[in-house]
């Protein structure tokens, strides 16, 4: 049977991420000393970071700092591990947590569970999910930013498209697709994808955590996905990795994909390996990025070795860049109607290193 994905034309580009469009993931229990009550107090986050021109999404979990334990949620409240301890939040709690920070988007509480899960306390999670789904609208007070659904359903197609259909019935501003980044199968992505996004109407924005890299998002603007929230870049800052996969126009330069050694693909190098010790090259040639104009991979290499704060801080740069880019040049093609095939020449691209 056919899926029908919905169309993707100029539109739909506007509300794929910018380089001007930044939400970082907020962590609400990560305010070691400062309580809700004080943010709240200083107006919210906006006045809290003074950025009032910036928009700021809040979703409890991440894939680095703050995970759901499915072990320990129950009918109550979602529990989440995180530096800090071990968390259980409730709705009510969560919308307490919500109307403190004042973000302009937040998605509604959910019971997240990885494919282990057995079918039963998957078909529970959608359960706990709806319901929470409803307090947290009946919960939340006016002016508490735009909400969007949860939508959950672990490995499990039917689930998802259960979940999509019931939190469609929903007056709400947007959706939140959740339970990716747990241990699903990446075969399964896209199916998994598909069930959500062709039960949901065409006008409202569907944001999806736990999904980064670079085949995963063209895999998820494929379904139909306008928003990502990702610690893909920061996971890989952390191990010492660089995007160098073509970014900006992509259609032209795809063709320059690159052999690497061990330890990263055609969309990443390692930098930590001894084969950079002596590479005086840029990271990536003509790349426009601070780092790129002003170091090499034998200095970034040196950095790693020595455990020097500053070699993460110019891998960040220049990956958020790259990362940027490569948004850039999806909402180009999709401009232009030539979405598909910049999908399909990109993954033919990288699917030659697997095989």
């Amino acid at each position: 049977m056919e899926q029908r994905r919905r169309p993707l034309g100029p539109s739909a580009a506007g509300r794929l991420s910018s380089r001007h469009s930044r939400r970082p993931p907020l962590h609400p229990q990560g305010f070691e000393g400062l309580s809700l009550q004080t943010v709240s107090s200083m107006g919210g986050l906006h006045k809290l970071l003074s950025l009032p021109d910036h928009h700021y999404l809040s979703v409890l979990r991440d894939s680095i700092d703050c995970v759901p334990d499915p072990s320990a949620t129950n009918k109550f409240g979602a529990s989440f591990d995180t530096p800090y301890g071990r968390f259980l939040v409730k709705p009510a709690d969560y919308v307490d947590m919500i109307s403190s920070m004042k973000p302009n988007i937040w998605a509604t509480l959910a019971d997240e569970v990885p494919n282990t899960v057995s079918a039963k306390r998957n078909k529970t999670s959608v359960e706990r999910t709806l319901r929470w789904l409803d307090e947290c609208i009946a919960l939340s007070p006016v002016g508490c930013g735009a909400i969007f659904g949860s939508i959950v359903g672990g490995d499990s197609v039917e689930e998802r498209r259960r979940c999509a259909q019931d939190v469609a019935n929903r007056s709400l501003s947007g959706y939140w697709i959740g339970g990716f980044g747990l241990g699903e199968n990446t075969e399964n992505l896209a199916a998994l994808m598909n069930a959500v996004t062709e039960c949901l109407p065409d006008e409202k924005p569907r944001l999806v955590s736990g999904l980064g890299t670079p085949e995963e998002i063209l895999e998820g603007v494929a379904a139909g996905v306008d928003l990502f929230n990702s610690a893909y870049i920061y996971d890989l800052t952390l191990r010492g990795f660089a995007l160098i996969f073509p970014a900006e126009s992509i259609k032209a330069d795809l063709a320059k994909f690159v052999s690497v050694g061990s330890g990263g693909d055609r969309t990443k190098i390692n930098l930590r390996e001894t084969g950079f010790r002596k590479d005086i090259t840029a990271l990536v040639e003509n790349c426009r990025c601070y780092t790129c104009c002003n170091h090499t991979k034998a200095y970034i290499h040196h950095l790693l070795n020595v455990k020097e704060l500053l070699a993460h801080i110019l891998l960040e740069i220049h990956n958020t860049h790259h990362y940027l880019g490569f948004f850039a040049s999806i909402r180009e093609a999709i401009r232009e109607g030539q979405f598909e095939e910049l999908r399909r020449q990109f993954l033919d691209k990288t699917d030659c290193v697997s095989e």
